[in-house]
């Protein structure tokens, strides 16, 4: 990959085709977007946003944060271990077209709400578990609901 070249800006004023008219820089992507302007038109402007490079490295992070290896923390643990680093991802990539961090904050609430389900079960298979010892100590069957001790 060449790492100078010449990319053609292109907007509603220009409005040539040109093999390069996109580039990545500090992990934002600069190309022609939609835009608004203070009457609420749209129009097409050169405008930076998130790149994709950077939304895969963001999605490698939280998938190395191994929540489904966590399910003895609660919320507030979790939250306290990845919400700096997250607020850090949302004001940095948010002062340009905010719109295309999006898909990466849903990736990141899909991953809490797979961890959440996971909790939740580990939590009603400890229930049953402690259940299950209940009723085995006072000497009851668990699937009949009966003493045992009276056959």
């Amino acid at each position: 990959m060449e790492k100078t070249r010449i990319v053609y800006c292109k907007d509603d004023d220009r409005k040539g085709k040109h093999e390069h008219t996109s580039f990545d820089f500090l992990e934002y992507t600069f190309r022609p977007r939609h835009a608004k302007n203070k009457y609420g038109k749209f129009f097409t402007n050169f405008l930076p946003a998130m790149s994709e490079k950077a939304k895969k490295a963001i999605r490698k992070v939280v998938r190395g944060w191994k929540l489904q290896f966590k399910p003895d923390k609660d919320l507030w643990d979790i939250a306290n271990m990845f919400n700096k680093q997250i607020q850090g991802w949302i004001n940095y990539y948010t002062h340009f077209y905010k719109s295309e961090i999006y898909e990466v904050l849903r990736y990141i609430n899909g991953r809490l709400v797979y961890w959440t389900r996971q909790e939740e079960s580990t939590r009603t298979e400890n229930r049953k578990l402690y259940l299950l010892r209940h009723y085995i100590q006072e000497g009851r069957s668990p699937l009949i609901g009966q003493n045992q001790a009276s056959f």
